[in-house]
């Protein structure tokens, strides 16, 4: 566009303007996530071959649960994520809600999970679908599938450790007998009970620095 008039060339300009700081900005997010990424593979995390955990989840994940071996099972871990169930029964119905307590800041990484597996035809869009055909309204399916989601982060992490403790960081793991337990797929069995509360909580564990 070639405006002539005043007001036609002011608005060029700003949007001229925008435009550059919209590639300013891509260019550090993209330098930020490769940086991000390099930090990630010097831990040895295998979270981000997880369905909908990107690098700024996996990051996430590993500064706020530090040692994942604080919980005593995955039933605790999904206490402190938010995604065990609270029961809201009423006489002879049997119900839960969601949680609104535990760190929120990761029950929104499994909320983002959830919400990209629903996306695109994969084992949580299925497990959701099965649900919901089960008689489950969509935020009960919604919850249900990120407590399976959340057993998945819990035994993932889980491995990671084990394989840290063998290995040490960006090592290659020995014995892959519990790959199967640590994938991607919410069908595996989990508790659907309220719990008491959390596990204490532990200093949290920073990434590396960067080189």
């Amino acid at each position: 566009m070639r405006p002539r008039d005043v007001a036609g060339k002011a608005r060029r300009r700003v949007a001229a303007e925008l435009v550059g700081d919209l590639e300013r900005i891509y260019a550090r997010k993209k330098a930020a996530d490769k940086e991000l990424t390099e930090l990630l593979a010097a831990t040895g995390t295998t979270l981000t071959d997880l369905h909908g955990i990107g690098p700024s989840g996996a990051a996430r994940l590993l500064v706020e649960v530090g040692d994942i071996t604080r919980f005593p099972d995955n039933n605790h871990f999904a206490s402190w994520t938010g995604t065990a169930p609270i029961d809201a029964s009423s006489g002879d119905h049997t119900r839960h809600r969601l949680s609104r307590g535990g760190n929120r800041q990761i029950n929104r990484v499994l909320h983002i999970m959830a919400t990209v597996q629903l996306r695109n035809p994969t084992e949580g869009r299925a497990y959701f679908d099965r649900t919901k055909a089960r008689g489950k309204t969509s935020n009960e399916a919604m919850r249900l599938l990120k407590r399976r989601l959340s057993d998945i982060v819990y035994r993932t992490m889980l491995a990671d450790a084990a394989r840290h403790m063998t290995t040490g960081p960006g090592g290659h793991q020995g014995d892959d007998s519990d790959s199967s337990a640590a994938g991607s797929q919410p069908h595996t069995n989990s508790s659907d009970k309220p719990l008491p509360g959390p596990a204490t909580t532990h200093p949290r564990t920073a990434l590396p620095a960067a080189s």
